[in-house]
């Protein structure tokens, strides 16, 4: 399999069937928050690996995934139940949709891209910028986190409809260099919500996570 063997340092619930997979960082590796990882495992004999965008700010010495737990997958539900000192296998870091160091971000996440989002929002506060993040979701994870950042001064929206007309406003005042993460249905709605907002999505970062699941 490919990639470099790291240590599981903790695995952590953040919300309905979510989980923050905290890993040890391979050494010279460097990532940005935004960036993706290939993580991979033996499961029943067989070798499984998926993509997992970072959701820590930082990835120095640990950096975090966030995992959806689909209990029919062939992979999430094997990492959920990792305990400290396991192992998995890490290749990359892959991806240019990630923060690096604008005066502003302004994050639309659906889905699992509030992993992203929290570790954008944070890094970003903590280089002393601007942060604004809009999560689509009808069950929100990382609110811990969300919370947080919103404490920290960070614009926070959490809705179950990005298109919402309070969101549209949250839109058209924020300032920053757009982030869009999400899977390819959120991204088509998230463009049409930044167009009906005034704003112009065509320098936007943006990763697609495929087809929603059914």
């Amino acid at each position: 399999m490919d990639g470099t063997e790291v240590a599981v340092r903790a695995v952590e619930s953040v919300g309905p069937d979510a989980v923050a997979l905290v890993l040890e960082a391979p050494a010279t590796f460097e990532a940005r928050p935004g960036q993706f990882v290939q993580v991979g495992a033996t499961v029943g004999g067989e070798q499984v690996t998926r993509h997992y965008t970072l959701s820590s700010p930082d990835a120095e010495e640990t950096f975090e995934v966030t995992v959806e737990v689909d209990p029919e997958g062939s992979l999430s539900p094997y990492l959920a139940d990792l305990e400290s000192g396991d192992t998995v296998a890490v290749a990359g870091p892959f991806g240019d949709a990630y923060y690096e160091g604008e005066d502003g971000v302004v994050v639309l996440a659906g889905g699992p891209g509030v992993g992203p989002a929290v570790g954008i929002g944070e890094r970003a506060l903590d280089e002393n910028a601007s942060a604004t993040v809009v999560y689509e979701d009808d069950a929100p994870i990382h609110e811990e986190r969300l919370t947080a950042l919103a404490d920290a001064g960070a614009t926070v929206a959490i809705t179950d409809d990005v298109s919402d007309e309070n969101v549209l406003e949250v839109l058209a005042d924020a300032q920053g260099q757009l982030f869009v993460y999400g899977f390819a249905d959120f991204l088509d709605r998230a463009t049409a919500a930044l167009d009906a907002a005034g704003v112009d999505a065509g320098d936007a970062k943006t990763e697609s996570f495929g087809p929603a699941p059914e």
